[in-house]
């Protein structure tokens, strides 16, 4: 894999169910771990604009052109906003992954879905249509998936993004800014 390829991580801002609206935001990074731009967009809380907001804001972007992966903390941003990476590569032509660090438990998401949304089934496909890999080392693993990239490639992009823990950083450094946008400060398990 050549050396110094971009990836976007993205990740969503701390957010009360009673907030209509969550900031979502970019860290564009050359790898391993120099940061060479921020990007910003919102997506409705619980909403189904998460793909067209990721989708306009990366589209937009100068760096559409050179980045390699698109990475999300989860497959869901603002609550419920599903991300559906297969869509969102389709539309960018850019490889998608999720990362996270815990195994979701697929029965209370489920219970959780069919409490609050009509369309519950729908964002429960796209939840689970992917299988999770267990990635990293034993001490820190993380779990994702992704499309458009094979899983052994992602391993070796996350591993030459992460510094310290199990998180890359790119999605550490989105999840700080974003927390500190909001908060005015960072805040959190970043």
């Amino acid at each position: 894999m050549k050396k110094q390829v971009r990836v976007l991580g993205i990740d969503d801002s701390p957010f009360t169910f009673q907030s209509k609206r969550a900031l979502l935001v970019g860290v564009v990074a050359r790898l391993p771990t120099y940061i060479e731009g921020i990007m910003r967009t919102e997506c409705d809380v619980d909403g189904t604009d998460a793909n067209a907001a990721i989708e306009d804001m990366v589209m937009r972007s100068r760096y559409r052109e050179q980045l390699k992966v698109i990475m999300l903390d989860g497959v869901a941003v603002g609550g419920f906003n599903v991300v559906d990476i297969d869509h969102l590569y389709r539309t960018t032509g850019i490889p998608c992954a999720t990362v996270t660090r815990a195994l979701p438990n697929y029965d209370d998401i489920e219970d959780a879905l069919r409490t609050h949304f009509k369309d519950w089934k729908v964002r429960l496909d796209i939840i689970k249509q992917h299988p999770l890999y267990k990635l990293g080392s034993a001490r820190h693993p993380i779990y994702a998936t992704a499309v458009g990239i094979g899983i052994d490639d992602l391993e070796i992009i996350l591993k030459e993004c992460t510094v310290v823990g199990a998180l890359p950083e790119p999605l550490r450094i989105a999840h700080l800014i974003s927390s500190a946008m909001v908060r005015g400060e960072s805040h959190g398990r970043a």
